[in-house]
C-alpha cells in the first residue's frame, strides 16, 4: 500500500495516515491479519516523525482496526473490523453535517450529493485513488 501525504493540508499528518490505512482496509488492499510496518520503519519510509506514526497507530488500535503485538508487531485486526455503534453513527453525522450544509449552500441537490457519495463509496471499495 502506498501512503500519500499532503504536507500542505490543514488535516494533520496523523489523521491522513489513519484515514489512508482505514481506506486500505476498506478497499481490500490491506487484509485482515496483514502486517503493517513498524512505527520506526513507516516513519522513515514516509519521512515523518515517529511520534506521528505512533499517534496514528494508537488511534487505529483504540478504534479496533489494528492490533499491536510485542512479537508480531502491528497487524490489521485478524478478528475483523469494528461494527456499527451508536457512537460511530453520531460521529459520522457530526462530521457529515457541515459538508452537507455547505453543499446545500452551494446549490447541490440531494440527488447530486447522493451521486457523489455513491461514487466515493464505489471508488473506496474498488481501491481507486481519490483523484
Amino acid at each position: 500500500m502506498i501512503i500519500q501525504l499532503d504536507m500542505q493540508s490543514e488535516l494533520p499528518i496523523y489523521s491522513q495516515l489513519v484515514y489512508q490505512i482505514i481506506e486500505g482496509i476498506a478497499s481490500g488492499e490491506l487484509q485482515l491479519g496483514e502486517a503493517l510496518p513498524s512505527v520506526r520503519n513507516l516513519a522513515a519510509d514516509i519521512g515523518v516523525n515517529l511520534h506521528t506514526v505512533n499517534k496514528a497507530y494508537t488511534l487505529l488500535k483504540q478504534d479496533g482496526y489494528i492490533l499491536i503485538h510485542r512479537q508480531k508487531g502491528v497487524v490489521v485486526n485478524p478478528d475483523g473490523m469494528p461494527g456499527l455503534t451508536d457512537d460511530f453513527l453520531k460521529k459520522q453525522q457530526r462530521e457529515l453535517r457541515p459538508i452537507i450544509a455547505e453543499a446545500i449552500c452551494r446549490g447541490m441537490t440531494k440527488e447530486e450529493l447522493s451521486a457523489v457519495l455513491d461514487q466515493i463509496y464505489d471508488d473506496v471499495k474498488m481501491g481507486h485513488n481519490k483523484e
